[in-house]
């Protein structure tokens, strides 16, 4: 078992890999996470730069600590609100709603002080998350998650992680309007791990498809003469996509767009 969280199965999603070496285990994150506990620059001592004594000490200091959210003993990651003495083991952190940010200082926070979504939006009445289509509930929450750039693409924070897991940072996006810098950012900012790497190799296929540009007309009555794939770069048979989707399209002249019209929004959208 790792001597920090004291549980030999978890998420590798949320905790990482199990490091082994000099008579210690432990995940990598519960390495990261674990408060008190500093890397040294040289990353070839220890585990990853974290000496042995001192994951020892911390895990020693700890063993009086209860985890919040399972009662037990061992809790070595504290919440960085200012006066909180929250503290938990990292496996138990989704089932207490606790935020663990995966990048810089990598801070935790409970669920009474983690961060929350900002983006004023609740999903539509029978909304799916994107990634398994099982409802998403009628609002905002730890476990609800929506793109603050479209504000239009819902998911459980389950189904994101895993997403994010397959993808990777460099590839990694909004499954709806394929936005990629605000989206990164708010994700990892409310907790989601994406690890700095390409697709796995069983995902390329299934991301070069997530990733393709819509490229059809979807008016209820396409007058194009080429048909509704055709797409030209100017003109009445250019194709606008919705600007706040991006997953339906029409020809100028199939919405009675004018030239000088730069954005469209489809139905479900507008």
């Amino acid at each position: 078992a790792c001597l920090l969280c004291r549980q030999a199965e978890a998420d590798p999603n949320i905790c990482g890999e199990k490091m082994e070496g000099q008579g210690i285990c432990a995940h990598v994150f519960c390495l990261f996470f674990a408060a008190g506990l500093f890397q040294q620059r040289c990353k070839d001592v220890g585990l990853m730069g974290f000496l042995p004594q001192d994951i020892r000490r911390t895990a020693e200091q700890a063993a009086q600590k209860e985890c919040f959210v399972c009662g037990e003993g061992g809790a070595t990651i504290s919440c960085q609100e200012t006066g909180c003495d929250r503290r938990f083991h990292l496996p138990c952190a989704v089932r207490g709603e606790c935020v663990t940010q995966f990048f810089f200082q990598y801070r935790s926070f409970c669920q009474e002080h983690c961060p929350q979504q900002e983006v004023e939006a609740s999903p539509e009445e029978n909304t799916t998350c994107l990634i398994c289509l099982d409802p998403v509930g009628d609002r905002k929450s730890y476990s609800t998650m929506v793109c603050p750039a479209c504000k239009h693409a819902w998911f459980h924070r389950a189904c994101i992680q895993g997403h994010a897991a397959c993808t990777g940072v460099f590839c990694f996006q909004c499954p709806l309007c394929r936005d990629t810098e605000l989206f990164l950012a708010e994700m990892l900012l409310m907790g989601i791990r994406i690890p700095i790497r390409l697709p796995s190799r069983g995902n390329i296929q299934a991301y070069a498809a997530l990733t393709q540009r819509h490229s059809r007309c979807d008016a209820s009555k396409c007058l194009c003469p080429g048909g509704r794939e055709q797409a030209e770069e100017e003109g009445p048979w250019q194709l606008l996509l919705c600007c706040s989707c991006a997953a339906e399209g029409t020809h100028r002249c199939c919405s009675s767009l004018r030239d000088s019209t730069a954005s469209w929004e489809c139905h479900s959208c507008a």
